[in-house]
């Protein structure tokens, strides 16, 4: 039996796109269902647009998802080196034994004279493409080119017959006979093009299975033909699922906000909630919405995948978040806390951020939530908004002054022992406790909207909340 293997093969010039990420995820989940490899293949041929930074910011984001890989440019593998800039020569050598078989042909046209011959297909109502006008020059013909001069880039000459792939979502796709005209293999400058470099990996590092984009379906005859003419016998199996759309129905793109792994990791998404909504975001197992990473690969059929654009719900994803976050135990979700709350400006105490857990995770949507919570507990800077401001104005005369005292006294200081403190001081103005507790939170805090304030004073300690209280007195005066 032929063992399953799949590979993500990025072109690295930025942060990793969620479309991007989820076909990762469908490559990983097929592999691991099967019990198979999962490749990474680095397609950094195009210099221009490959940073050395976004390939190490591509492994970090597949990492940070819990997406391992068998074979890649960190780990090797039995089919090193796995980045298109360190196998140049290989695709030269394969690019020659086209040339040398009739396969592929030079072709001098030059980007002007390709650039009109399309406008005149299009003025003439045909559909441009290549109109294989060098495949069929005379000797004499190539020779007048090369003695003046041009530059020739290597093209492969398509069979004149039809095409069928057989897509696992999409069923038998065919391309008609003459629908696909002749492609470059290597450029002018000897650099070879994605069709030729992809097509050889694929061929050579033995996929079994590509998943991708239906924006690549055009691409699959191409490297099919190509594939045949280097003496493949069997081809991988495709899979071309459906892009991810924003609301406006468009594929996802930057205005629809956060479309990276690494801006929804920023914004404090959990990786388990990530990949289980990229996971769903196309594929279904029955009425279910949460599956783990295992329950993925046990489950994962990459035939059950939609035929239609999945759209991208935020909201969803808060919610399958904010689900995750309550799976955490308090010294789990406060390790992951830790980084946001240095992300915001603030210098976090571990041990507290720990004790403060069980008063936010209820609130909390994604880990960036912790910060406006519990920036009071990790600085002293608590300049009161607007609304706190507001609040703070209307308090009874003497109310701030009187509170300093009453909680001053309190011992032990406890969390009832505040609340108990608190309600005396209303009670005594004639005021309910939502309304005689929020000037305190107002004065403390620097907003009206706290975690639990009996609980959030016991963790701030009497020295401080008194200081803050008094503080919000000399403010006013």
């Amino acid at each position: 039996m032929t063992t399953v293997r799949t590979r993500f093969a990025p072109a690295p010039s930025g942060a990793i796109h969620v479309g991007n990420a989820r076909t990762a995820l469908y490559s990983w989940l097929t592999a691991r269902h099967h019990g198979g490899a999962f490749v990474l293949r680095i397609e950094d041929t195009d210099a221009s647009r490959v940073s050395e930074e976004a390939v190490h910011l591509v492994m970090d984001s597949l990492r940070w998802l819990g997406l391992d890989w068998d074979e890649g440019p960190d780990v090797g593998g039995p089919h090193a080196p796995y980045r298109q800039s360190e196998r140049l020569d290989i695709y030269r050598e394969h690019a020659s034994r086209l040339l040398s078989e009739g396969r592929a042909y030079r072709c001098y046209c030059t980007p002007e004279e390709l650039e009109q011959r399309r406008r005149e297909a299009l003025a003439a109502g045909r559909t441009p493409g290549y109109d294989g006008r060098c495949r069929t020059l005379t000797e004499a013909e190539r020779a007048a080119f090369e003695a003046e001069g041009r530059p020739a880039a290597l093209r492969f000459a398509m069979p004149e017959r039809g095409f069928v792939v057989h897509d696992l979502l999409k069923g038998e796709v065919r391309f008609a006979p003459g629908s696909l005209p002749d492609f470059v293999i290597m450029r002018s400058d000897g650099s070879p093009t994605y069709l030729l470099a992809a097509g050889v990996d694929d061929l050579l590092m033995g996929m079994t299975h590509i998943i991708r984009g239906e924006d690549l379906l055009a691409s699959t005859p191409r490297q099919l033909a190509l594939m045949e003419a280097l003496g493949a016998t069997t081809f991988p199996t495709y899979a071309h699922h459906p892009l991810i759309v924003g609301p406006d129905r468009q594929p996802l793109s930057k205005r629809h906000g956060a479309t990276s792994v690494e801006a929804f990791r920023e914004r404090g998404f959990l990786p388990e909630a990530m990949v289980n909504y990229l996971a769903i975001l196309g594929w279904s197992y029955g009425d279910r919405d949460l599956f783990t990473l295992s329950e993925l690969v046990e489950l994962f059929d990459i035939s059950r995948v939609s035929r239609n654009p999945a759209m991208f719900d935020v909201q969803k994803l808060e919610w399958m978040n904010a689900h995750y976050i309550q799976q955490l135990d308090d010294d789990e979700l406060a390790a992951r806390c830790l980084h946001a709350l240095t992300a915001a400006g603030l210098l976090p105490e571990p041990s507290l951020v720990r004790r403060a857990m069980p008063l936010v995770r209820e609130r909390m949507k994604v880990l960036t939530d912790a910060a406006p919570l519990l920036r009071f507990l990790f600085t002293d800077d608590v300049e009161p908004d607007e609304r706190a401001a507001t609040v703070l104005t209307g308090a009874p005369e003497g109310y701030l002054e009187a509170a300093a005292a009453a909680l001053e006294r309190v011992e032990p200081w406890t969390a009832a022992n505040i609340a108990a403190a608190l309600d005396v001081l209303a009670q005594g103005a004639g005021l309910s406790r939502t309304k005689g507790w929020q000037p305190v939170r107002a004065a403390v805090t620097g907003s009206t909207v706290s975690p639990p304030l009996p609980e959030s004073l016991e963790l701030l300690g009497r020295e401080r909340t008194v200081a803050r209280l008094r503080a919000a007195v000399a403010r006013a005066r």
